[in-house]
C-alpha cells in the first residue's frame, strides 16, 4: 500500500518509527523484526542517533535495497560543506548510496537559514542523492517562506498529528500545495489510551474487532496521511502493522476529529530549541 509523491515516487504508506530506540542490538532487532512482517519504510533521523543499527538490520534483512523506502532527517540547520558531510555519513552509517527521503528535521526562525538550507536539499535532489526532499514541523507561514525562493517543492511536510491534534487547516493547505502528509508520535506519547481519547476511540475498537492503536493508524491512512508509529515489541510491530487492512466509517473519521484538544505533546515548531535566531542572541 503506497502513496504516489507529485515527483512520482512512490512511499509506502505505513512505516516504522524508531524515535528514541537505542542503537546497537535493541534497533537492530527491532527493524529486523518489521522487516520480517511486512514493513518496508523506515524512519530515523541524525538525532535519534541509531542509522548504523538501522543499516546492518536492512543489510541482514537479504531484501533487495530497492525494497526499502528509507528516511533520514538532518539533525540541524548548518553551512553547506557541513550538511554535506553530514548526509555523507548518513548514508555510510545506513550502507547505502542514497536516501528515499531527506528531511529538514525543525525550522530555523529565521527564514533565510531555512531557504539556505532547503538549496542544500535541492542539490541532493537535483544529483539523485535523495530521491524525494521534504521538511519536518513546517507551519504554513515557514513553507510560505520558503516558497520565494525555492527550486523544488517540499515532498512531504512530516508532522505532530493525532486525535489531540488532528491537523485539519494545514493538512488542507498542504493537500492544495500537493504536499504529502506525515503523521508522528499518533499515539500521543500513550494519550490515546487514556481518558478522553479512550472513552471516544475504544467503543470504535470495539465495534471493529480492533485495538485503538489500530483504530488510530487506520484514521490516519482514511485522511490519506503517512503513518510511522514506533514500537520495539514484536506483538505491537505486528499489531500497527495489521492496521492498513482495518477500514473505517466515514462517522468514525468524524468522531475521531472531534477529540481534538487542540493538544500538542511534543514540541512546538514556533519555540523550538534547535532555530533559536541570531537576533535573538543579539536581543537577549
Amino acid at each position: 500500500m503506497t502513496k504516489t509523491l507529485y515527483n512520482g515516487i512512490a512511499m509506502p504508506r505505513l512505516g516504522l518509527g524508531t524515535f528514541r530506540v537505542q542503537d546497537g542490538q535493541s534497533v537492530y532487532d527491532t527493524v529486523r523484526y518489521a522487516l520480517s512482517v511486512g514493513y518496508r519504510h523506515i524512519d530515523t533521523a541524525q538525532m535519534y542517533g541509531n542509522e548504523d543499527g538501522i543499516g546492518r538490520a536492512i543489510r541482514d534483512s537479504g531484501l533487495d535495497r530497492k525494497e526499502i523506502f528509507i528516511t533520514t532527517k538532518q539533525r540541524h540547520h548548518m553551512s553547506a560543506e557541513d550538511a554535506n558531510q553530514a548526509f555523507n555519513d548518513s548514508l555510510s552509517r545506513l550502507r547505502t548510496d542514497y536516501v528515499d527521503l531527506y528531511l529538514i528535521h525543525w525550522p530555523n526562525h529565521d527564514k533565510e537559514v531555512n531557504q539556505d538550507t532547503w538549496r542544500f536539499f535541492e542539490s541532493l535532489y537535483e544529483h539523485g542523492r535523495a530521491r524525494a526532499i521534504g521538511v519536518c514541523n513546517f507551519q504554513r507561514h515557514h513553507l510560505q517562506d520558503l516558497a520565494e525562493t525555492e527550486r523544488v517543492r517540499p515532498m512531504v511536510n512530516q508532522i505532530e498529528l493525532h486525535p489531540g491534534l488532528p491537523q485539519i487547516p494545514l493538512k488542507r493547505y498542504l493537500d492544495q500545495q500537493n504536499i504529502t502528509t506525515i503523521s508522528y508520535g499518533p499515539f500521543m506519547k500513550g494519550g490515546v489510551f487514556k481518558d478522553h481519547y479512550f472513552e471516544g476511540l475504544k467503543p470504535i475498537a470495539d465495534k471493529h474487532g480492533a485495538t485503538i492503536a489500530q483504530v488510530v493508524i487506520a484514521w490516519g491512512i482514511e485522511r490519506d496521511i503517512m503513518m510511522i508509529p514506533k514500537s520495539v515489541t514484536p506483538e505491537r510491530i505486528l499489531e500497527n502493522f495489521q492496521a492498513s487492512d482495518l477500514i473505517l466509517d466515514p462517522e468514525d473519521i468524524k468522531t475521531i476529529n472531534r477529540l481534538s484538544r487542540g493538544q500538542r505533546v511534543y514540541t512546538d515548531p514556533d519555540n523550538n530549541p534547535w532555530g533559536v535566531l541570531k537576533a535573538y542572541e543579539q536581543a537577549a
